[in-house]
């Protein structure tokens, strides 16, 4: 079929039955998205059945008996699982940000109320260490704004800024393409075949940007990051953790632009972490705040500074979490980490327990007693859930390097949904080609919402690990 003409009864069996064209392709055209005519290679050499031309034992004629069937089932080779995603709480978005509390009238903002040697009449704009007695207990008939410390007080209060993210991805199917998929060995209604993947595909890259690295924020080319659901691993992060990765060069980008890091990393909800540089290349200083999470990185991210992952590491950062008022749901990590973790059990003959998780949908949940749920490891009680996109944060020259921890108050963090995902299509099949104007179909999934936090605290995570 030379330049698309049909010159030969072998070309026209070829555009009537769908084996063979130009242009086309027993295939989906990801080079542009259109699912175009199901019907293989043909005109440079190609055949229908190129890689099967011995099946026939080379005897003359034989060959036309035979021809490859590909069958109407469309197989993934691809494991797309969903976890960070279906495991983070969905409520709906209804207002563009929260008030949360910085820091108590006295006795400062860490889990454990401070005390020190702070006269609260002396210095009533650092009260986060003041004197052991005076922080509530008072003389007999007391005269107000005394000067042994009865004096008004007033907690410390902020704001926080959240706009939903649309996250939409969009395919489309040509008219001659619906059409040659419900003939010969065609695979039936492409439409549902692919709406299915990419539905898939849709979940899929959202569950990728909620575990999406903390370096990829620092990434020069990727300037539009913030387009994307704010990542986890962004969320939940502290100053400390941030200094020890400039510091240790793993976000390089701050390094070059003589002020500290990027907008992109430092920024969270409408508030800039706290980090201070003296310019390119300087050493970073950062203290943590009433935004830093729990993380526990070791004493840096140096090559040599990956530690082996301990029971007592896990079992620290549990207590740190609940000395904050946390009440860790959920546990997400890697499939080695769990693996890790499932030896070092077994080697002192001990062994995980199991837990029923039911996900919910927008507070929504099977009833107790039916079949609803899935049961998966759990440690002290806490759900296990691997994810398979769970990134591994240490230095690059670090080896047997493990999947990051995940420890999460459910209750303080949440995706707040505008709009949830919805499937679009129009196009000829519907009567309008014009809307699209194209002879065929054109289709869209999106989704709309935010990642939001309300208790930084309450999160934990433990990261730079290896597994020896």
């Amino acid at each position: 079929m030379a330049n698309g003409y049909i010159n030969t009864m072998a070309d026209l069996e070829a555009a009537t039955y769908g084996f063979k064209g130009t242009g086309g392709g027993n295939s989906l055209l990801k080079s542009s998205g259109v699912v175009g005519g199901f019907f293989g290679a043909y005109g440079s050499g190609g055949t229908h059945d190129a890689a099967n031309t011995g099946l026939s034992g080379g005897a003359a004629g034989l060959g036309d008996l035979y021809g490859v069937l590909y069958g109407q089932k469309v197989w993934s080779m691809l494991n797309r699982e969903v976890n960070a995603f279906s495991m983070i709480a969905k409520r709906p978005y209804t207002s563009s940000g929260w008030r949360i509390l910085k820091s108590r009238p006295t006795g400062g903002s860490d889990g454990a109320f401070g005390i020190g040697t702070t006269a609260v009449a002396a210095n009533i704009t650092d009260l986060s260490a003041p004197r052991a007695d005076q922080i509530g207990g008072v003389q007999e008939n007391a005269p107000l704004a005394s000067q042994d410390g009865f004096q008004p007080l007033s907690p410390e209060y902020t704001k926080l800024y959240v706009s939903p993210k649309t996250i939409a991805h969009m395919f489309e199917f040509s008219e001659l393409g619906m059409e040659m998929a419900k003939i010969d060995d065609g695979v039936g209604d492409i439409r549902s075949i692919v709406r299915e993947d990419m539905a898939k595909h849709h979940t899929e890259v959202q569950n990728k940007m909620l575990l999406m690295p903390i370096t990829r924020y620092d990434d020069g080319t990727a300037t539009a990051i913030d387009r994307n659901y704010t990542s986890l691993m962004k969320v939940i992060t502290s100053n400390l953790e941030l200094r020890d990765l400039y510091n240790a060069d793993l976000l390089a980008q701050g390094k070059t632009d003589g002020g500290g890091l990027v907008s992109d990393v430092g920024k969270l909800f409408g508030a800039t972490r706290a980090l201070a540089n003296t310019g390119a290349g300087a050493t970073a200083t950062a203290t943590n705040d009433f935004m830093s999470a729990e993380v526990d990185n070791g004493a840096g991210y140096a090559a040599a500074n990956a530690r082996v992952l301990t029971l007592t590491i896990l079992n620290d950062m549990i207590r740190r979490i609940r000395v904050n008022g946390g009440n860790p749901k959920v546990m997400l990590t890697g499939y080695d980490t769990i693996q890790h973790l499932s030896d070092l059990l077994q080697s002192q003959e001990r062994f995980m327990d199991t837990a029923e998780i039911v996900p919910t949908h927008n507070g929504v949940k099977g009833v107790k007693g039916s079949e609803v749920g899935f049961r998966v490891a759990s440690y002290y009680g806490i759900p296990l859930i691997p994810c398979k996109d769970m990134p591994t944060t240490a230095h690059g020259s670090a080896t047997n390097t493990l999947s990051d921890i995940l420890i999460l108050d459910t209750d303080h963090l949440w995706m707040a949904m505008m709009k949830p995902t919805q499937y679009f299509e129009d196009g000829i099949t519907s009567g309008n080609p014009f809307g699209v104007k194209k002879l065929g179909n054109q289709a869209m999934y999106r989704t709309m919402g935010e990642m939001c936090c309300s208790f930084f605290r309450g999160q934990g995570k433990i990261t730079n690990l290896k597994s020896a």
